[in-house]
């Protein structure tokens, strides 16, 4: 197998190193091992780690803007899927400080600048956090690119079925189906099965319920809102197609903002992209 010219882990340490005091983008991306229904695989950090490979490669060919790639952060921030059985979470305070141990190991050897991928929701809080901290301490701005917020936003514009919107769903579903079509078993797609209520009210959403035309926060575990996973109406109607042109959006704005990036850091040799001056 051919390796790949934008993962850290596939280059050697000296062209690593050349790369990055030359300017090259570090994209770290990140995302959870979860449920997302039978029908889809755990792990959407896999699709995290596709997508900031494909932004890599975009950058590079349409803006001329190098970028390296990370191993992705398998492990999601600590939310509903605590008791996913084989899935792994982290609590805020402690994946806070992972992103920012993460990021601090880059600034200190060299990265000018810094993207962030991540694929999880239960992460968005705790490396926002760490995100101020890195500015706080270091001057250096760095942008995050919240996929599946993004995505979530851009599913009703792109064509995709209202039915199939939600966890376990789209859009994680279609883009799993896109990108990584080989772990995918679409023949266990199914429709969302009944929830009983809670304190004899019903379900709202992931955390919520609903009572005199309010919501109002309850803990509650993923099985209790989303059993087997599956939180949309109906999971079936997700395509690849649907995926790829999710896909195509986030990759076509990372690559943006990979070019940004790169072009502070050009503008500011020996400096972090996006530092505070004095």
């Amino acid at each position: 197998m051919a390796a790949s010219p934008h993962r850290i882990a596939e280059l050697t340490a000296p062209e690593v190193a050349q790369r990055l005091a030359a300017g090259a983008v570090a994209i770290l991306p990140m995302g959870s091992l979860e449920t997302h229904g039978p029908q889809a695989p755990m792990g959407d950090y896999l699709l995290a780690e596709a997508i900031a490979d494909r932004i890599a490669a975009t950058a590079g060919t349409l803006r001329g803007a190098d970028a390296l790639v990370l191993p992705a952060i398998p492990f999601g921030g600590e939310d509903f899927f605590g008791f996913t059985p084989g899935g792994i979470v982290l609590t805020p305070g402690l994946l806070q400080q992972v992103v920012e141990e993460v990021s601090t190991n880059l600034i200190r050897t060299g990265a000018r600048s810094i993207l962030i991928v991540n694929g999880h929701a239960g992460s968005i809080s705790p490396v926002d956090a760490a995100c101020r901290m890195l500015r706080r301490a270091h001057g250096v701005t760095i942008p995050t690119l919240h996929l599946w917020r993004v995505a979530g936003a851009l599913h009703a514009e792109l064509g995709g079925p209202p039915e199939s919107f939600g966890h376990g769903g789209d859009p994680v579903w279609s883009v799993a189906l896109h990108l990584r079509p080989d772990l995918c078993r679409p023949d266990r797609a199914r429709a969302k099965l009944p929830v009983p209520p809670i304190l004899g009210q019903p379900v709202a959403d992931f955390g919520t319920i609903r009572v005199g035309g309010v919501n109002f926060a309850v803990p509650t575990e993923h099985e209790e809102v989303a059993p087997g996973g599956v939180a949309c109406a109906d999971s079936r109607p997700g395509t690849a197609e649907h995926g790829a042109r999710i896909t195509a959006r986030i990759v076509e704005a990372g690559a943006e903002m990979v070019g940004i990036l790169r072009a502070q850091a050009a503008a500011a040799p020996g400096t972090t992209s996006g530092e505070i001056s004095g």
